[in-house]
């Protein structure tokens, strides 16, 4: 596939996509389509029974929700596109397209991320202030802080998109790659763009590592506090800690090897992208259902009670 002349403006990229194999796209493509049908069930499911069941209306299960949306957000930011160039020959798409798709990827995963951080905070306090919890970590709070989420989100995404856009694109237009994303992107400018790269690994790597080892140092604390001082609920608090632990690590690991390293083309990295876009999304509400007592319990009651009334409308 030719290269577009380099004085004529890029407006739109070509996607070599995951494979050239037609045989292991049309498995791909079903393999995909029903991870990408399970992130929007088992996240809907989430949502619905978070907000229906009154017994969840607390602060510690305020976020799940909030987390839900973003894993569908976030999934659905790439998936139907990689999906669609799965079964086309001319994986193309539009240079304003392509600028959206990493304005809204990097709001959402950004909006996650700190949305995380709130998460070990309420945890934080729920160990260590057991007794004002309640009064220290209440809704409004965690309104302030999933507002604050939103916020950061959005300032992130806006600086990377718009240190992207002052680049000039006027040639290459090959991505190796089945989505657009900043450390593909910003080798096809036609300029020197060893600045622009060393802002973005610090608008993106360095953040994700510092808001990582945060976590991680966080987590450690409680861990902890809960093996040497809690005795009534130790098995609950460990079973819900090493949930929060595992979702980080979901969505931190993989972000950090795409963003945090330098701006080159690895082998693995399509496989992790696909673990990170695609697979994460749909693993996030089975972590919250599998490791949560109270959820199962939740979904259950929320089964019953659409069964029932299925029931009574048919008698």
């Amino acid at each position: 596939m030719e290269k577009k002349n380099f004085t004529t403006p890029v407006t739109e990229f070509v996607l070599l996509g995951l494979t050239q194999r037609p045989e292991l796209q049309s498995f791909l493509y079903v393999t995909f389509f029903i991870v990408y049908i399970n992130t929007w069930l088992g996240n809907f499911i989430i949502i619905t029974t978070v907000i229906s069941d009154y017994q969840l209306h607390t602060s510690m299960y305020i976020l799940l929700p909030i987390l839900a949306f973003l894993d569908i957000s976030k999934s659905s930011v790439s998936t139907p596109k990689l999906l669609s160039d799965l079964l086309s020959q001319h994986k193309t798409i539009s240079f304003n397209e392509c600028i959206l798709q990493m304005f809204f990827f990097h709001f959402f995963a950004g909006t996650m991320g700190f949305c995380l951080v709130g998460m070990v905070v309420d945890w934080y306090v729920a160990i260590y202030k057991p007794l004002q919890y309640l009064t220290i970590v209440n809704r409004g709070i965690c309104m302030r802080i999933v507002a604050l989420a939103w916020l950061v989100g959005l300032v992130h995404s806006a600086i990377r998109t718009g240190l992207l856009l002052q680049l000039p694109f006027c040639g290459p237009n090959i991505l190796d790659n089945f989505y657009c994303d900043v450390p593909q992107v910003i080798k096809l400018a036609c300029t020197n763009t060893h600045l622009a790269e060393m802002q973005m690994n610090f608008n993106s790597g360095l953040v994700i590592i510092i808001l990582f080892i945060i976590l991680l140092i966080s987590y450690t604390i409680i861990l902890i506090k809960i093996r040497t001082h809690v005795t009534e609920g130790k098995h609950k608090a460990l079973s819900t800690c090493g949930t929060q632990i595992t979702v980080m690590c979901l969505q931190f690991i993989p972000s950090i090897f795409i963003y945090a390293l330098p701006i080159k083309q690895f082998a693995l990295h399509k496989v992790v992208s696909v673990i990170y876009f695609v697979i994460t999304p749909m693993l996030n509400p089975m972590v919250y259902t599998l490791r949560n007592a109270e959820m199962k319990k939740a979904i259950r009651r929320l089964l019953n009670r659409m069964l029932f009334s299925r029931w009574e409308r048919q008698t």
